[in-house]
């Protein structure tokens, strides 16, 4: 029963933290979205092929991201990263486009 209880009380730590990030990483995926038309999936993705290729923190980008629309420098491999990534989804986008058409 003690070990249950405190499963439950780590899982719920868990699903506090997570709710507390959520909202910087939604801001993140649509300022991404309106800067390149990308869909919500696109930017999830994005925002997760930064942070691992950069080696910091979903969260710590998406704060990155949305810091940048207020005029802050994103750090250099950051950027870079981000339009690494946008780049490689707006070809494929517009490889899936020529297929269907």
């Amino acid at each position: 029963m003690q070990a249950q209880l405190q499963e439950l009380r780590r899982e719920n730590a868990q699903l506090r933290q997570a709710l507390e990030r959520h909202p910087v990483v939604d801001q993140a995926r649509g300022v991404l979205m309106a800067m390149s038309a990308c869909r919500a999936d696109e930017a999830w993705e994005v925002l997760v092929e930064t942070s691992q290729h950069t080696n910091i923190k979903l969260r710590r980008v998406a704060q990155m991201v949305v810091a940048s629309v207020a005029g802050a420098q994103l750090p250099q491999p950051v950027a870079a990263q981000l339009q690494a990534s946008l780049s490689r989804f707006e070809a494929r986008r517009k490889e899936t486009d020529r297929l269907t058409s």
